[in-house]
């Protein structure tokens, strides 16, 4: 982080705000249209569930357009100029980066139908880890935030995570038992026996069934929660309200601001892949590009534990009840 000072981080950060601010009201101005009929037009992608609508190329356009004025030197990603190229390599090196998600997948899905659950993305890279997050859902003018060394931020005024009674609380001591689960069905809904779909189908029948069920591996959690927006879903950990999230599928501009913010207040951010011994496996820090993310909330101590301690014990439970999943990925 040499290269850049805590002076210029500031401005980054502060750029990066303003921005996401700009795109969520350009997103707002959409919605208003549709709820004034006018029709939104949409192209189908990968699948039925994989969309683009010209909001967001235009939302993309205008972000990518006031990086390239403000800092002509940084490298950019997008989702939408990355999904038009044929490669799907993964492009981020140590070069100072920006990844962008205009309007997240699914979110897309849900802004198309007026589902409150979408938001613009922003994250700042450097050396592939992302040091800046910006998350900015306008239908609920909700902005999450975080500067590396900074903390994170709901709406600039409250500190991440939101419950400090009067501090952090660990994991539940049974977790994934008396957890919010957050999972997605994701864009793969091809029905093919032990595959994607149905592996994420079975982890979530063991994570939510009732204590020793499903031959030891009911978690039953408090509940499960999917909100369509793989980005939303890592800024509700950051922020407590979900204790675990698991997911398979998800491109570096999904997660990258989410995985800023969360890490920045305290959270953990290892593998959805159960390694082969889950007890005794060491619990590495996500690769970025992987498609595959387990993270846990932030967590304070236990009289027995450390907050990190309770957030691996959480890992390593979730680890037993969930099935490999399949994201090939070029590059990782």
């Amino acid at each position: 982080m040499t290269q850049f000072s805590r002076e210029e981080l500031d401005e980054i950060y502060n750029f990066a705000v303003d921005l996401g601010r700009k795109a969520g009201q350009f997103l707002m101005d959409g919605v208003e249209k549709r709820i004034g009929g006018t029709s939104q037009a949409f192209t189908e992608k990968d699948s039925a569930v994989d969309i683009v609508t010209q909001t967001d190329e235009d939302a993309e356009a205008l972000i990518k357009n006031a990086i390239q004025e403000k800092y002509p030197t940084h490298k950019f990603l997008g989702e939408e100029t990355y999904a038009k190229g044929q490669s799907r390599d993964y492009l981020i090196d140590e070069k100072p980066t920006w990844c962008i998600d205009p309007l997240d997948v699914p979110g897309t899905v849900n802004y198309t139908h007026i589902f409150p659950m979408f938001c613009v993305s922003i994250a700042f890279l450097v050396d592939h880890r992302p040091i800046i997050g910006v998350i900015y859902a306008p239908f609920q003018d909700q902005l999450f935030s975080s500067c590396i060394g900074r903390g994170a931020w709901l709406n600039e005024k409250r500190q991440l995570p939101l419950i400090r009674n009067p501090s952090i609380p660990p994991m539940p001591p049974n977790a994934p038992n008396k957890c919010i689960l957050s999972c997605e069905w994701g864009k793969d809904r091809r029905d093919i026996l032990d595959g994607n779909m149905h592996r994420k189908i079975e982890s979530f029948m063991n994570l939510a069934a009732e204590n020793g069920s499903r031959n030891g591996k009911g978690g039953m959690v408090h509940g499960v929660r999917s909100l369509g927006s793989a980005t939303l879903d890592l800024a509700y950990t950051a922020m407590g309200a979900m204790d675990i999230w698991w997911e398979g599928g998800c491109w570096e501009w999904d997660v990258a601001a989410g995985v800023a913010i969360l890490l920045e207040a305290g959270g953990l951010v290892t593998t959805a892949n159960p390694p082969e011994n889950p007890d005794t496996a060491p619990i590495e820090d996500v690769k970025l590009g992987s498609r595959l993310y387990l993270a846990i909330r932030p967590a304070g101590p236990s009289e027995t534990e450390t907050g990190r301690q309770t957030q691996e014990r959480t890992v390593r439970q979730v680890w037993r009840r969930v099935r490999e999943l399949e994201y090939s990925r070029p590059g990782i």
